[in-house]
């Protein structure tokens, strides 16, 4: 089970953490991601971190979000910082790949409800 916290309303410029804590199945070796959905857009990958630690970001989160996990505690996170308008979806916490040639944060097997964040003046 994916359950994200974290969400809100934030001003432009401003910043957020997105949690995600990951129990049961799958796990945390898992490759895990974050994507996002605006409304009438598609739902995009955002950032993820696969099963070696190592990450990937969309361009537009490069140098403004990071991704991290702390296995002991069982939580994926993004801190988002310099927040705009454009950020505005509803975030998604995901984990696994429905197959194995897809990249880490291209697609994923096992989905969040999601945690809305908002960024407005």
């Amino acid at each position: 089970e994916l359950v994200e916290s974290g969400g809100g309303s934030v001003q432009p410029g401003g910043s957020l953490r997105l949690s995600c804590v990951v129990s049961g199945y799958p796990h945390m070796d898992y490759c895990l991601a974050w994507f996002r959905q605006a409304p009438g857009k598609e739902r995009e990958g955002v950032a993820a971190m696969d099963f070696d630690g190592s990450t990937n970001y969309a361009d537009s989160a490069k140098g403004r979000f990071t991704i991290s996990k702390d296995s002991g505690a069982n939580t994926l996170y993004l801190q988002m910082n310099a927040l705009n308008p454009e950020d505005t979806a509803m975030y998604y916490c995901a984990a696994g790949k429905p197959r194995p040639t897809v990249r880490c944060g291209q697609a994923a097997a096992y989905w969040g409800q999601g945690t809305q964040v908002t960024v407005s003046s």
